[in-house]
């Protein structure tokens, strides 16, 4: 039993466990064909998980020398954390941004021809911006559209720019996670729509580099020799694509949510708990009072729906979550005490409670979760 004075005092924080991490990547490469290599995705702070937190067991026990990340800051903020590897934006930088895109190395989504353009007239005299062609082969977001003949016309011209540098293209797969017959027919055709580009390409005799259309869900459930970079983002830190589809190996959730018992209370039935009165005391009850809220990205939509864990014992959370507390019935659990940890997502115990679990009662994906767990939370690094 962990305790609260042992946390340095924290309300609420998030243990991130890399040795989880090195073995779901150990696992995620696994699944690859020979020859595509892995392109970790960090977005979004390590999808919640704190990117200096994850960073040193990604470069130094998983041997990543490839990322991924959602714009230039981040890709800045890897670059200033010391990452000497590739470093791919998968989203849109404004043309202007060309010259830091130079000094700090990083490859850019083309997203069609006036976005390269720009992007060529805004580099620095002598220099060039590096950079993957995004195709839109399915996805309806970024990337060039319309008839293998019409995107081929289109990459021809980009690559032919003065202060570009074309080193790959790639495409992002919308159902790769759905075993449904139609999206699984729907995710060969979009695999088969950048491949047959690439051939156009080749007759073409225009070369692009690297190429690539795996994500976490594509190296699941189709993996395919023909690229040679897969993008594994959320299988990484242990949670599934889609958590109603079995995955073929077995991942360890990364993160772990805990906060810790501030105050218990004894009432009598027919007492009514947080706002709103949504919930009303049916029996003498013991209420503990936990040190997390919606402020801290605990979805307030989990009010009176989702339980935690205290003592390796399952306790309902009672009436509305608040912005910085809530309310469990911790009734039927024997001595529980102030300062007592608990778990919102994580292990206690035998027993376990995941994001993907939490978010499948709110209608939404275990992604949300990690990532919206707010900065105020601190991330401590768990070894071993």
């Amino acid at each position: 039993m962990q305790n609260f004075k042992k946390e340095s005092l924290r309300r609420a924080w998030a243990e991130i466990h890399t040795d989880r991490l090195k073995r779901n990547a150990e696992k995620c490469r696994a699944l690859l064909p020979e020859g595509v290599e892995m392109m970790f995705v960090v977005k979004a702070n390590g999808y919640g998980h704190g990117i200096g937190n994850i960073l040193p067991c990604l470069e130094n026990d998983c041997g990543a020398d490839w990322f991924a990340v959602s714009n230039l800051v981040e890709a800045i903020e890897l670059r200033e954390l010391g990452v000497a590897g590739e470093i791919l934006i998968l989203g849109y930088t404004p043309p202007k941004n060309a010259p830091e895109l130079v000094e700090y190395d990083i490859i850019q989504a083309v997203t069609d021809f006036d976005h390269a353009a720009a992007l060529s007239r805004e580099c620095p005299v002598g220099e060039k911006v590096r950079c993957h062609i995004a195709a839109d082969t399915g996805m309806t977001r970024i990337g060039l559209r319309g008839e293998i003949s019409e995107i081929a016309d289109s990459i021809e011209k980009i690559v032919k720019l003065p202060s570009l540098s074309v080193e790959g293209l790639f495409t992002h797969l919308s159902v790769a996670d759905s075993d449904a017959e139609s999206d699984i027919e729907y995710t060969e055709a979009q695999i088969e729509k950048l491949a047959e580009l690439k051939r156009e390409l080749n007759r073409r005799m225009v070369i692009v580099g690297h190429f690539h259309f795996l994500n976490s869900a594509g190296a699941a459930y189709h993996p395919n020799a023909r690229g040679d970079l897969a993008r594994v983002g959320i299988m990484l830190y242990g949670l599934s694509p889609n958590s109603a589809l079995p995955l073929p190996v077995s991942l360890e959730p990364v993160m772990e949510l805990k906060s810790a018992v501030s105050q218990i209370k004894k009432v009598e039935a027919g007492i009514d708990v947080s706002y709103g009165r949504t919930f009303t005391t049916k029996r003498e009850t013991s209420v503990a009072v936990v040190t997390i809220g919606y402020a801290d990205g605990y979805p307030r939509l989990l009010s009176g729906k989702a339980e935690v864990l205290v003592r390796g014992k399952h306790a309902p959370i009672i009436g509305r979550v608040c912005m910085d507390q809530l309310m469990i019935d911790v009734t039927d659990i024997e001595g529980v005490a102030v300062g007592d940890v608990v778990t919102l997502f994580g292990t206690d115990g035998d027993e376990i409670i995941t994001a993907d679990s939490l978010a499948e009662l709110i209608g939404t994906i275990g992604y949300e979760i990690v990532c919206g767990i707010s900065p105020r939370v601190p991330r401590i690094t768990v070894e071993g």
